[in-house]
């Protein structure tokens, strides 16, 4: 159960680093590291350079836990309520005792022994 618990709180990121359509480089714990293809920023004293569009894409996966573990029984419509106040009533009555001891093979009388056939093969437990 604590398994379950912590698998689902934990979250992560994963940064990776495209070069055209090839994944080159990924990371778990920080930024994923550039190709060395990424194109320098132009300078804004130039006004006649060309607006180039890079080749190289940063793209960040990021997978957000549960935040909250509590679960409040108000917060459940009625038909839930019922749901689970049923299920626990037939879960607690399943392992309900009997007063009673019941045996099975009461009626029925052991089958007559016509000879004794470990003693005649020689084969006994220890």
């Amino acid at each position: 159960m604590a398994l379950v618990v912590l698998l689902s709180t934990f979250s992560f990121a994963v940064d990776q680093h495209y070069c055209g359509d090839e994944l080159v480089d990924f990371s778990f714990f920080g930024k994923a590291e550039s190709c060395g293809m990424d194109m320098q920023q132009a300078s804004e004293s130039h006004d006649h350079s060309l607006d180039k569009t890079s080749c190289c894409e940063d793209q960040t996966l990021a997978i957000a836990g549960q935040d909250d573990l509590k679960v409040s029984f108000e917060k459940l419509s009625t038909e839930q309520q019922l749901f689970v106040v049923s299920f626990i009533y037939s879960y607690i009555n399943l392992y309900e005792g009997s007063d009673m001891k019941i045996v099975p093979f009461k009626d029925y009388s052991p089958p007559l022994l016509i000879r004794d056939v470990q003693v005649l093969d020689q084969t006994f437990l220890i």
